[in-house]
């Protein structure tokens, strides 16, 4: 950046920040709401929520590796759910603490917590790539998928000023219970058998998973560029 442009900047007025309305309506989005403010309200002073937010990046870091042991100890199921469960608590609680104190930073809070978000989920599936569970071209074809679904939500964030937390029922809490549930059931049989035929569970999985986010973004773009489009009409 050059001096003028660093002068310009510092002389200019700071804009006053919106916050994007935030719309969560997934199954579990009532009784979590309940759940996050009592933790929030009896959580030791000295926790704040980057400490939070830190817990739960280690916690997906962890679960990543310990899906990749998986390759040779099945120990790691366990412990990657022990890491969701982590992962839970850091990065569903940090937002609520910081709203419950009264020590909101928006911008901070919003780009801190979903970069985390991301490579987070790119840990994740680069895990279960070397897990052997699943295809590797496919646990990159969820990353891929979610990557693009994230995308769109920060985009209709920007130009719309909301942003969507859950599509169709769907957000963070039902991913990670959903991928609880697998490692159970992965736990008694990796595998599964559809129509005549054996699959691995999270190819399975991660085929559905990456078919529902394509088919969201592909919804989400075209009913968000209708909205702009009329929003902004040339006269």
């Amino acid at each position: 950046m050059a001096a003028n442009d660093i002068t310009l900047a510092a002389t200019q007025p700071k804009l006053r920040f919106v916050n994007a309305a935030r719309i969560q309506e997934s199954f579990t989005a009532g009784l979590e709401r309940r759940i996050l403010r009592w933790l929030a309200v009896r959580m030791p002073a000295c926790i704040n929520s980057d400490h939070l937010t830190a817990l739960g990046f280690a916690a997906q870091l962890g679960a990543g590796a310990a899906f990749a042991a998986t390759r040779w100890t099945r120990a790691g199921l366990v412990l990657a759910m022990v890491c969701i469960v982590l992962n839970w608590f850091g990065d569903s609680l940090d937002g609520t603490l910081a709203r419950v104190r009264n020590q909101q930073r928006p911008r901070y809070g919003f780009y801190v917590d979903h970069m985390v978000d991301s490579l987070g989920a790119m840990v994740i599936m680069l895990g279960l790539a070397a897990s052997g569970l699943a295809d590797w071209r496919i646990a990159i074809a969820m990353l891929i998928g979610f990557l693009m679904l994230s995308i769109e939500a920060y985009l209709a964030t920007y130009t719309l000023g909301s942003f969507r937390l859950s599509y169709s029922k769907f957000g963070p809490t039902e991913i990670r219970l959903l991928l609880i549930a697998a490692c159970v059931r992965a736990l008694i049989n990796p595998n599964v058998r559809l129509g005549g035929h054996e699959y691995r569970l999270f190819d399975v999985g991660g085929v559905i998973a990456t078919a529902g986010m394509a088919a969201m973004c592909i919804v989400s773009a075209i009913l968000h560029t209708r909205s702009l489009y009329r929003q902004e009409t040339l006269r």
